[in-house]
Protein backbone atom coordinates (compact mmCIF):
# COMPACT_ATOMS: atom_id res chain seq x y z
CA UNK A 1 0.00 0.00 0.00
CA UNK A 2 0.87 3.58 -0.64
CA UNK A 3 -0.02 6.48 0.94
CA UNK A 4 -0.22 9.90 -0.30
CA UNK A 5 -0.35 12.94 2.06
CA UNK A 6 1.06 16.61 2.87
CA UNK A 7 2.94 16.80 6.30
CA UNK A 8 0.33 17.49 9.67
CA UNK A 9 -2.90 17.73 7.02
CA UNK A 10 -5.59 15.06 7.87
CA UNK A 11 -3.64 12.95 5.79
CA UNK A 12 -1.44 12.28 9.33
CA UNK A 13 -4.63 10.26 10.97
CA UNK A 14 -4.74 7.87 7.77
CA UNK A 15 -0.64 7.93 8.83
CA UNK A 16 -1.13 6.87 12.11
CA UNK A 17 -3.50 4.42 11.49
CA UNK A 18 -1.24 2.66 8.80
CA UNK A 19 1.80 2.62 11.83
CA UNK A 20 -0.94 1.63 14.23
CA UNK A 21 -1.60 -1.60 11.81
CA UNK A 22 1.58 -3.00 11.59
CA UNK A 23 0.76 -3.33 7.95
CA UNK A 24 3.35 -3.29 5.18
CA UNK A 25 2.98 0.65 3.04
CA UNK A 26 5.16 3.59 1.85
CA UNK A 27 4.38 7.27 1.69
CA UNK A 28 4.66 9.75 -0.92
CA UNK A 29 4.25 13.51 0.29
CA UNK A 30 1.89 15.67 -2.46
CA UNK A 31 2.53 19.31 -2.93
CA UNK A 32 -1.11 20.45 -3.04
CA UNK A 33 -0.63 23.94 -4.90
CA UNK A 34 1.32 22.18 -7.76
CA UNK A 35 -0.14 18.91 -7.33
CA UNK A 36 2.98 16.94 -8.28
CA UNK A 37 3.79 14.08 -5.84
CA UNK A 38 7.64 13.75 -4.48
CA UNK A 39 8.38 11.65 -7.39
CA UNK A 40 7.17 14.13 -10.16
CA UNK A 41 4.33 12.35 -10.86
CA UNK A 42 0.59 14.36 -11.48
CA UNK A 43 -1.28 13.64 -8.68
CA UNK A 44 -4.56 14.79 -10.25
CA UNK A 45 -3.86 11.82 -12.33
CA UNK A 46 -3.71 9.49 -9.57
CA UNK A 47 -6.75 10.92 -7.37
CA UNK A 48 -8.38 13.01 -9.39
CA UNK A 49 -10.39 15.31 -6.43
CA UNK A 50 -6.97 16.76 -5.93
CA UNK A 51 -6.17 16.10 -2.26
CA UNK A 52 -4.83 13.76 0.20
CA UNK A 53 -5.34 11.42 1.83
CA UNK A 54 -4.85 8.70 -1.23
CA UNK A 55 -4.15 5.36 -0.48
CA UNK A 56 -2.81 3.27 -3.17
CA UNK A 57 -3.59 -0.54 -2.65
CA UNK A 58 -1.65 -3.07 -3.52
CA UNK A 59 -4.52 -4.94 -5.80
CA UNK A 60 -4.08 -0.93 -7.86
CA UNK A 61 -7.55 0.22 -6.47
CA UNK A 62 -7.50 3.71 -5.13
CA UNK A 63 -9.11 4.38 -1.65
CA UNK A 64 -9.82 8.11 -1.02
CA UNK A 65 -11.05 10.36 2.34
CA UNK A 66 -9.98 9.73 5.73
CA UNK A 67 -12.57 8.10 7.52
CA UNK A 68 -12.60 5.43 4.47
CA UNK A 69 -9.34 4.65 4.64
CA UNK A 70 -8.99 4.44 8.10
CA UNK A 71 -11.85 1.99 8.66
CA UNK A 72 -10.42 0.05 5.40
CA UNK A 73 -7.22 0.02 7.56
CA UNK A 74 -8.40 -1.20 10.86
CA UNK A 75 -10.45 -4.41 9.18
CA UNK A 76 -7.86 -5.59 7.87
CA UNK A 77 -6.39 -5.80 11.21
CA UNK A 78 -8.88 -6.94 14.04
CA UNK A 79 -6.82 -8.02 16.12
CA UNK A 80 -4.93 -4.60 16.52
CA UNK A 81 -8.83 -3.21 17.62
CA UNK A 82 -8.64 0.36 15.89
CA UNK A 83 -12.11 0.04 15.16
CA UNK A 84 -14.92 -2.18 16.73
CA UNK A 85 -16.83 -5.27 14.50
CA UNK A 86 -19.31 -4.05 12.03
CA UNK A 87 -22.01 -5.60 13.82
CA UNK A 88 -21.31 -4.01 16.99
CA UNK A 89 -22.88 -0.74 18.44
CA UNK A 90 -19.33 0.71 19.35
CA UNK A 91 -18.63 0.79 15.59
CA UNK A 92 -21.67 2.85 14.73
CA UNK A 93 -20.23 5.11 18.31
CA UNK A 94 -16.98 5.50 15.93
CA UNK A 95 -19.34 6.28 12.60
CA UNK A 96 -20.77 8.88 14.72
CA UNK A 97 -17.49 10.20 15.87
CA UNK A 98 -15.25 9.95 12.90
CA UNK A 99 -18.78 12.09 11.23
CA UNK A 100 -18.64 14.54 14.13
CA UNK A 101 -14.88 15.18 13.82
CA UNK A 102 -15.28 15.72 9.97
CA UNK A 103 -17.86 17.56 9.73
CA UNK A 104 -18.28 19.63 13.23
CA UNK A 105 -14.00 20.17 13.83
CA UNK A 106 -12.29 19.61 10.78
CA UNK A 107 -14.41 21.52 8.53
CA UNK A 108 -14.01 24.57 10.72
CA UNK A 109 -10.59 24.79 10.83
CA UNK A 110 -10.83 24.80 6.97
CA UNK A 111 -11.39 28.66 6.92
CA UNK A 112 -8.32 29.60 8.51
CA UNK A 113 -6.39 27.51 5.78
CA UNK A 114 -8.11 29.25 3.32
CA UNK A 115 -6.60 33.01 2.09
CA UNK A 116 -9.87 33.92 0.43
CA UNK A 117 -11.87 33.19 3.85
CA UNK A 118 -13.49 36.72 5.39
CA UNK A 119 -12.97 37.83 8.99
CA UNK A 120 -16.66 37.03 9.38
CA UNK A 121 -16.50 33.39 8.28
CA UNK A 122 -13.32 32.74 10.50
CA UNK A 123 -15.02 34.45 13.59
CA UNK A 124 -18.37 32.07 12.76
CA UNK A 125 -15.81 28.77 12.67
CA UNK A 126 -13.91 29.79 15.82
CA UNK A 127 -17.21 30.15 17.83
CA UNK A 128 -18.52 26.97 16.19
CA UNK A 129 -14.91 25.31 17.43
CA UNK A 130 -15.27 26.64 20.86
CA UNK A 131 -18.35 25.01 21.30
CA UNK A 132 -17.57 22.36 19.54
CA UNK A 133 -14.40 21.36 21.46
CA UNK A 134 -15.99 22.10 24.80
CA UNK A 135 -18.29 18.91 24.10
CA UNK A 136 -15.21 17.36 23.15
CA UNK A 137 -13.58 17.79 26.20
CA UNK A 138 -16.19 16.90 28.48
CA UNK A 139 -16.24 13.00 26.68
CA UNK A 140 -12.79 12.54 27.06
CA UNK A 141 -12.59 13.93 31.02
CA UNK A 142 -13.17 10.33 32.46
CA UNK A 143 -11.83 8.02 29.99
CA UNK A 144 -8.28 7.42 28.05
CA UNK A 145 -9.71 7.61 24.37
CA UNK A 146 -13.34 8.62 22.48
CA UNK A 147 -14.23 4.98 23.00
CA UNK A 148 -13.22 3.97 26.51
CA UNK A 149 -10.15 2.72 27.01
CA UNK A 150 -8.86 1.03 24.00
CA UNK A 151 -7.34 3.26 21.04
CA UNK A 152 -9.07 3.54 17.87
CA UNK A 153 -9.07 5.35 14.32
CA UNK A 154 -11.33 8.18 15.98
CA UNK A 155 -8.69 8.93 17.88
CA UNK A 156 -5.77 9.23 15.15
CA UNK A 157 -8.40 11.69 13.54
CA UNK A 158 -9.14 13.77 16.13
CA UNK A 159 -5.35 14.23 17.56
CA UNK A 160 -4.21 15.03 14.09
CA UNK A 161 -7.46 17.71 13.99
CA UNK A 162 -6.68 19.23 17.45
CA UNK A 163 -3.00 19.36 16.20
CA UNK A 164 -3.87 22.34 14.03
CA UNK A 165 -5.17 24.54 17.10
CA UNK A 166 -1.42 25.68 17.56
CA UNK A 167 -1.67 27.00 14.12
CA UNK A 168 -4.53 29.57 14.47
CA UNK A 169 -3.79 30.69 17.89
CA UNK A 170 -6.54 28.78 19.43
CA UNK A 171 -5.29 27.71 23.00
CA UNK A 172 -6.33 23.92 23.77
CA UNK A 173 -5.38 25.37 27.19
CA UNK A 174 -8.83 26.00 28.26
CA UNK A 175 -9.81 22.43 28.40
CA UNK A 176 -7.48 20.50 30.00
CA UNK A 177 -9.22 17.42 29.58
CA UNK A 178 -7.88 17.70 25.75
CA UNK A 179 -4.15 18.71 26.76
CA UNK A 180 -4.36 15.64 28.59
CA UNK A 181 -5.92 13.82 25.34
CA UNK A 182 -3.34 14.79 23.18
CA UNK A 183 -0.89 14.24 25.47
CA UNK A 184 -1.84 10.20 26.07
CA UNK A 185 -2.36 9.59 22.67
CA UNK A 186 0.69 11.74 21.01
CA UNK A 187 2.72 9.65 23.45
CA UNK A 188 2.03 6.45 21.67
CA UNK A 189 4.73 4.61 19.88
CA UNK A 190 2.99 4.64 16.79
CA UNK A 191 1.78 8.11 16.44
CA UNK A 192 5.18 9.45 17.39
CA UNK A 193 6.56 7.62 14.41
CA UNK A 194 4.18 8.86 12.08
CA UNK A 195 4.71 12.19 13.22
CA UNK A 196 8.78 11.64 13.05
CA UNK A 197 8.04 10.55 9.21
CA UNK A 198 6.24 13.64 8.38
CA UNK A 199 9.20 15.57 9.90
CA UNK A 200 6.69 16.94 12.65
CA UNK A 201 8.91 16.15 15.31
Amino acid sequence: MKLFYKAGACSLASHIALEESGLPYEIEAVDLKTKLTASGADFTKINAKGYVPALLLDGGELLTEGPAIMQYIADQVPAKHLAPLNDAMARYRLQGWLTFIGTELHKNFSPFFNPAASSDWKAAAMANLERRLAYVAQQVDDKQFLLGNEFSIGDAYLFTVLGWATHIDLDLGKWPALVAYQERVGARPGVRAALKAEGLI
